[in-house]
C-alpha cells in the first residue's frame, strides 16, 4: 500500500515538472516568435528605409546629371545612375530575411554616393575654373574691344592726315592764261584764224609735293562737250579711268615756283562758244580756266 501511495507521488511530481517544462517551452516559443516577429518588422523596416535611400540617390545624380555640361563627367555619372538603379531593383526582389545582401547592398550605396560625391566635386571645381576663365575672357575681349577701337581710330586719324598730305602735297596751277594764236604767232580771237592754243600758267611752290620729271595734261573741252585730242591713244589715268588729252609736256619740277606754256596746234575746225581747259599733274586736276572764241 506503501509503494503504491510512493508511486502516485512520484507520478504526480514528474506529470507537474513535465507540465512546467512545457509551460516553459511554451513560453520561450512564443517569446522567440515574438522577437523573430520584431527582427522582421525592423529588417522590413531598414530595407524600406534603403530603398527610399536608393531612389533619392537615383534622383540625386540625375539631377546632378542635368546640370553638368563636361561629356566625360556625364557619361561618368550616367553609369552610376544606371548601377544605382539595378541596384536598387535588386534591392526590391531581395527577401526582407536575407540581412547578409541588404547589408552588402547598404554598403554599395555608401560606395555610389561617395563617387558622386567626387565627381561633383570636380564638376564644381571645373564650375569655379570656368567662371574664372570666363570673366578673364570677358575682361579680354573688352580689352580687345577697346584696343580695337582705338587702332580703328588711330588708322582713321591716319588716312585722314594722309588725305591731308596727298591734298597738300598736290601741285597747283595759278596764274592761267588762254592765249589764241593764228598762224603767225600772233593773238587772235576769231574762230577761223585760230592756228595755235597757247596756255601760261604757274606751278606754285610746294615743299611736300615729290620733285623730278612730270608730265603735264593739257585737256581742252569743247562747246559741246568734245574733247580735242590728235590720237585716240592720248589717255591718261584720272581717278582709276583713262581719259583723253589735247596735249602734254614733260617738267622737271624742284618744289619751287615754275613757269609753264603749252601748247596745242589746231588741225581741225572750231566752233564759236565758250571752252574749257584743264590741267593734270600726277593724276590730279590742278588748275582750270575757261575762255571764249568768236
Amino acid at each position: 500500500m506503501q509503494n503504491k501511495k510512493t508511486i502516485l507521488i512520484i507520478s504526480i511530481a514528474i506529470v507537474l515538472l513535465l507540465s512546467g517544462v512545457i509551460i516553459y517551452l511554451i513560453s520561450r516559443v512564443r517569446n522567440t516568435e515574438k522577437e523573430m516577429l520584431e527582427m522582421v518588422e525592423m529588417a522590413s523596416y531598414e530595407k524600406e528605409q534603403l530603398e527610399n535611400e536608393y531612389t533619392d540617390m537615383a534622383l540625386e545624380v540625375e539631377g546632378q546629371m542635368l546640370k553638368i555640361d563636361n561629356d566625360s563627367i556625364f557619361k561618368l555619372l550616367e553609369k552610376e545612375q544606371k548601377r544605382v538603379q539595378l541596384l536598387l531593383e535588386e534591392l526590391r526582389t531581395v527577401k526582407v530575411t536575407n540581412a547578409r545582401r541588404i547589408a552588402e547592398l547598404k554598403e554599395e550605396l555608401a560606395s555610389v554616393r561617395k563617387v558622386t560625391k567626387y565627381y561633383i566635386a570636380q564638376v564644381d571645381s571645373l564650375n569655379r575654373v570656368n567662371e574664372v576663365l570666363k570673366k578673364e575672357n570677358i575682361e579680354v575681349r573688352e580689352k580687345m574691344s577697346i584696343a580695337t577701337k582705338t587702332i580703328d581710330t588711330l588708322m582713321l586719324q591716319k588716312d585722314k592726315l594722309s588725305q591731308t598730305v596727298r591734298i597738300a602735297s598736290q601741285l597747283e596751277a595759278k596764274n592761267i592764261v588762254v592765249d589764241l594764236l593764228n598762224d603767225k604767232g600772233r593773238k587772235t580771237k576769231y574762230v577761223r584764224k585760230v592756228d595755235n592754243i597757247r596756255v601760261s600758267f604757274s606751278i606754285s611752290k610746294n615743299i611736300t609735293a615729290s620733285v623730278g620729271n612730270k608730265y603735264i595734261y593739257l585737256r581742252i573741252a569743247t562747246p559741246d562737250g568734245q574733247v580735242l585730242v590728235k590720237n585716240d591713244a592720248n589717255k591718261f589715268l584720272f581717278e582709276d579711268n583713262e581719259i583723253a588729252y589735247s596735249s602734254k609736256k614733260e617738267i622737271e619740277y624742284s618744289g619751287e615756283e615754275l613757269q609753264c606754256i603749252i601748247y596745242y596746234k589746231v588741225t581741225e575746225t572750231l566752233i564759236e562758244g565758250n571752252y574749257r581747259a584743264d590741267l593734270f599733274v600726277d593724276g590730279h586736276l590742278i588748275g582750270t580756266e575757261e575762255f571764249v572764241i568768236e
